[in-house]
């Protein structure tokens, strides 16, 4: 596969990211036909073993999605930006400190944002528990599936 491919494939992939975050965006469809795209290009033993493996967590994270609180977030009080930075900083802390910089990031995004806006700590661990109660662990199971499965690609991409 060549650079560019390589390039193509990852952005797609920062774009099911992304699209986690967003509404009406199957951000998990979209990580999952990346490492297929990939696959399918690549045809070695470790890009579909990386496949089997996402397809094996994607299946997983539908599963417990059921299990998990509805996306409501109108009824956190939060405005939809917080989330946004949450997500933003999650993907960015996965990467930086591996695996668990992801939640780190993602709530401690949520609490720097919302201790912005409200001024005070209790009232900020509040509106922290309150997203995370209406859209935040969703978000948050949602996205660290990807993130490990986009992990799971670049360390491949490094190692294998």
């Amino acid at each position: 596969m060549s650079v560019w491919q390589l390039v193509a494939v990852g952005l797609v992939m920062l774009l099911g990211l992304v699209g986690v975050l967003l509404p009406g965006v199957p951000g998990q469809a979209i990580v999952w036909a990346a490492v297929l795209w990939w696959a399918l290009t690549d045809m070695t033993p470790t890009a579909w073993g990386v496949l089997i493996g996402a397809t094996a967590l994607m299946l997983l994270n539908q599963a417990l999605k059921p299990l998990l609180p509805p996306r409501r977030p109108g009824e956190s009080g939060a405005p939809r930006r917080t989330l946004m930075i949450g997500g933003i900083a999650g993907i960015v802390g996965f990467f930086v400190v591996p695996v668990v910089g992801g939640i780190a990031g993602f709530v401690g995004a949520i609490y720097g944002t919302e201790r912005l806006r409200l001024g005070s700590r209790g009232a900020a661990w509040t509106s922290v528990r309150s997203v995370m109660r209406a859209t935040g662990y969703a978000t948050l199971v949602e996205l660290f599936a990807c993130l490990l499965v986009a992990g799971a690609w670049l360390g491949a991409l490094l190692w294998g």
